[in-house]
Order: structure tokens, then C-alpha cells, then sequence
């Protein structure tokens, strides 16, 4: 019997990527190493995959980011439903990590390293059986739908489960080491177990600017320079600009003003 009574005995899953060989590779690895993993379902393409999964309806799907037909996310966008857990497959410095990471989607690097399947797989099992296995992608499908880039949610994986700001509602992050705390409009804080620059890579994009060593400031706040080595936020908060940042910011403010 299982000692884990909400973890079932087989786990099916599909593999939909069109790629043979990393199709190949990842089956290989799971039938190697992963016996309650059962693979009912390979797909090389977007069409093929939405065939397949609303017939076989896998627990957990390995999806390729970029197809030859559709992105992995247009392809759910297809779905009437998402039922599972989707753990993409990328590519190293690929566009859509940032998003990813924005979205605090599970993904691996091809090719696939054993151990960073382990770790997926694992955290794949530790989740609640009993909740929605799909709630993540589900915001993230929802910020893709959404053009307004102020109005998409950002998430973090924290300690006791996930954290969600909306990206409006974020006045500056301030770094403290390997913490960071995430000044909001409502006078709340959130510290979060990252880096600045590991927060300035994932909101790039997504109009903040690192005007300081220790701080990202969010363009629908910035209200005003007070002078060439400040600013003002709509809090009426005053955050210092770097030297080697001035110019940089100047750019970045100049073009913010602009209709």
C-alpha cells in the first residue's frame, strides 16, 4: 500500500513536445526511474496534444514551451479544461522563462538532467491532491489574455504556499540580502526569499526599473523627480537614483512621460 494515501499508485502522464529525441529522453528516464509514472500519452504537436489530452486526461503533462503549430500556452488556451499539472520543457535563456517565473510555473531545461526531473516530480507529489492542480496555470493563462500589463498578477512560491500581487498594486521592492520586501499600495509589505536581481529579471518587461542597488520602482508609481539623485513615488515616498544609474533612469523616466 502506498504510504502516502493522497499520492495515487500509477501517476499517467503525457509528453507533448516535437522534438523525437526529447520525447525520447524523457520516457526513457521516467521508465527508468519513475515506476508509478505511466506514460499513456506522447503527442509531437499542439493539435495532437489537445487530442490527446481531452481523451486520455493525464495527471501531469511535460509540455514543450514552442511547438512547430502553437506555443504550449496557446495550446492550453485551447482547452476547455485543465485538469493537471503542467511542467514545461524549455529551452536554456528561453524568451518564455521569464514568464515562467513570472507565473511561478514548474519547468525543465532541456536537455533533461535526471535530478531536475527528480525535483519536479517531487514537488509534483508534495502538492495537495485534494486542491487545484491547475490554479497556477490558471493566472497565468489570465495574465496572457490580459494586454494591460499593470492588471497581471505576479506569483512567488513562498514557504506556506503562494504568494499573489498584482502588478498595479506594487509601489517599489526594496533588496535586503537574500530577502526582499515588497512595499505595496495599501502600506503593506511582503518579504519574499529573493534576490532583487532575481525579482529585476523576473519583472523585466513588466515596466520596473532598478534606479538603486536596493531598489526596483514600478513606472505606474513613479511620480516626480525631486532632483537628479531622487524620486518621488505616489506614496509620496522619496527613493535615492544612483550615480551609474542617472542617465539610465533619465531614459527610462523620459520615455514613461511620454503619451
Amino acid at each position: 500500500m502506498n504510504k502516502d494515501s493522497n499520492i495515487p499508485a500509477h501517476i499517467t502522464c503525457a509528453i507533448i513536445d516535437d522534438d523525437p529525441f526529447i520525447s525520447d529522453l524523457l520516457m526513457d528516464k521516467l521508465t527508468q526511474h519513475f515506476p508509478e509514472i505511466q506514460v499513456i500519452a506522447v503527442a509531437k504537436n499542439g493539435h495532437e496534444g489537445i487530442e490527446k489530452l481531452m481523451k486520455l486526461r493525464p495527471k501531469v503533462v511535460f509540455l514543450d514551451v514552442e511547438m512547430n503549430d502553437m506555443t504550449g500556452f496557446e495550446m492550453l488556451l485551447q482547452l476547455p479544461e485543465i485538469y493537471f499539472k503542467t511542467i514545461f520543457i524549455t529551452s536554456y535563456r528561453h524568451y518564455a522563462i521569464k514568464a515562467i517565473r513570472f507565473n511561478a510555473l514548474d519547468y525543465l531545461l532541456k536537455p533533461i538532467d535526471l535530478e531536475e526531473l527528480k525535483n519536479a516530480i517531487s514537488r509534483f507529489k508534495k502538492q495537495d491532491m485534494q486542491s487545484s492542480l491547475a490554479d497556477p496555470i490558471h493566472q497565468a493563462l489570465v495574465n496572457f489574455s490580459t494586454l494591460d500589463v499593470k492588471e497581471h498578477v505576479l506569483t512567488l512560491n513562498i514557504h506556506d504556499g503562494q504568494l499573489k500581487i498584482a502588478i498595479k498594486d506594487i509601489l517599489h521592492i526594496q533588496g535586503d540580502r537574500n530577502y526582499s520586501q515588497i512595499h505595496l499600495a495599501n502600506k503593506k509589505k511582503e518579504v519574499v526569499s529573493k534576490t532583487l536581481s532575481d525579482l529585476a529579471t523576473i519583472l523585466d518587461g513588466h515596466y520596473f526599473f532598478r534606479c538603486h542597488k536596493s531598489y526596483l520602482v514600478n513606472r505606474y508609481h513613479v511620480q516626480a523627480l525631486v532632483n537628479n539623485f531622487s524620486l518621488m513615488l505616489s506614496s509620496g515616498i522619496t527613493l535615492p537614483i544612483s550615480r551609474r544609474q542617472k542617465q539610465p533612469f533619465l531614459d527610462w523616466f523620459s520615455e514613461k512621460m511620454l503619451p
